[in-house]
């Protein structure tokens, strides 16, 4: 007898035509005949506006992949801290009343959580579970209020203290909390009351996008290949976290050392004082490409010998694995890790490349000389080691069964009571 089609309910502010993870699960649950309804917001991310697209032909975007989406108003983000925060505001105020209402006579079995920053997204989904008597999941993503507090957006401690009885509540409240790294496990229970049941606490790790696991890529209209340089490539947000001050210090020191030349994709908020860096400088070996869609970067990445990951080192970032670990292990490329904790546990564990100490320019410069000096042999079995452990630890379609079958078994449980 065929197992049952789930009802699943997926709540998160981000969602496509925005470049995120959970447009992949959505996908791949509709996919196998699951009945997906997304209750999200209006495209913004990262720009800060609504998508030009978007606001042209909003019912363009009212289905995804078979998936039905419900979108509620919402601020945009904008450019300033003051609209991020009623941006925040809005989405879960928002969502949780108009998408409430959206959603009457719905029924579901499951109801999931894409719990990026900011938290409150969950609020919506413990209020609409509620109203449904469905299990809520939420996929813990980043560390609240310790993000606040580590990238300096909150710094008072009354407003943490806040924060955290926040999170306390809708942890408590949470039938099963999914988390992206073992790291983050005891941080989530300090936020639990003591008796929290063991099994309610699941380790479920980000996958890399379908693009990093499929065929050979095709030649990359971004870069050309050129076995005449070691090739580092970075790709991905361009902000204060990433220490670019470190990576341009250890691409100087290499200038005159080692033919290496430094590949950095994306934007951010460090993106004018890098071109700015880069030319004041003089650092020729260093290329800044802007942004580009993700489906160019598995070409890009088949052009690297190397793919860099750098990160700050604070309580909070060394719980957590920046989601293109993944991507840089199943691209089947060499790992160089500027980065503590957790993800350079991963690095080496994997025996996908090498690592230094966050923030410490020297070792990268080192790390990077010495991968530039293995044979191209060397290179292609750590660039296969990456990829076999990400096979056993992060692939996509084992990561959703073992969601599907925690589905099936909440919705029985939660029928049994």
């Amino acid at each position: 007898m065929p197992e049952k089609k789930l009802r699943i309910l997926v709540v998160t502010q981000y969602f496509w035509p925005e470049n995120m993870r959970i447009n992949d699960l959505v996908r791949d649950f509709t996919d196998k005949g699951h009945s997906v309804t997304v209750l999200t917001g209006l495209p913004n991310y990262p720009e800060g506006e609504v998508f030009a697209e978007f606001k042209a032909a909003p019912e363009r975007f009212n289905t995804y992949c078979g998936a039905r989406i419900e979108r509620v108003p919402m601020l945009p983000r904008g450019k300033r801290s003051i609209s991020l925060i009623l941006n925040y505001l809005s989405f879960f105020t928002s969502a949780s009343v108009v998408g409430a209402y959206k959603l009457r006579g719905e029924h579901y079995d499951a109801v999931f959580v894409y719990a990026v920053s900011p938290i409150m997204a969950a609020i919506p989904a413990l209020v609409i579970g509620r109203l449904k008597k469905a299990p809520v999941f939420v996929w813990v993503l980043d560390l609240w209020p310790e993000t606040l507090r580590a990238v300096g957006v909150l710094k008072n401690p009354a407003l943490l203290s806040i924060v955290g009885k926040m999170v306390s509540w809708i942890y408590n409240r949470t039938d099963y909390l999914l988390m992206q790294s073992h790291g983050f496990f005891d941080n989530v229970k300090k936020y639990c009351t003591k008796d929290i049941a063991a099994e309610r606490l699941v380790y479920f790790p980000s996958w890399a996008e379908d693009d990093f696991s499929g065929a050979t890529p095709p030649e990359s209209t971004l870069l050309a290949r050129d076995d005449s340089v070691f090739t580092v490539v970075f790709a991905g947000n361009l902000g204060e976290a990433q220490d670019f001050p470190a990576v341009l210090d250890a691409a100087q020191a290499l200038v005159n050392e080692v033919a290496v030349r430094w590949v950095i994709v994306g934007d951010g908020r460090m993106s004018e004082w890098l071109s700015q860096q880069v030319q004041a400088r003089g650092l020729t070996n260093v290329l800044l490409l802007g942004r580009h869609p993700l489906d160019a970067m598995p070409a890009l990445f088949a052009c690297a010998d190397a793919l860099l990951v750098s990160l700050k080192t604070n309580d909070v970032f060394e719980k957590t694995i920046p989601g293109k670990v993944q991507a840089y292990l199943a691209s089947g490329r060499p790992l160089l890790g500027m980065i503590n904790g957790e993800a350079a546990r991963v690095i080496v564990e994997s025996g996908a490349g090498l690592t230094c100490s966050s923030g410490d320019a020297k070792g990268l410069a080192d790390i990077t000389s010495a991968l530039a000096r293995r044979s191209a042999d060397e290179l292609q079995a750590m660039g296969e080691s990456g990829r076999q452990y990400y096979l056993s630890n992060y692939s996509k379609p084992l990561l959703l069964a073992r969601l599907e079958e925690l589905f099936r078994t909440a919705t029985l449980r939660k029928a049994s009571h």
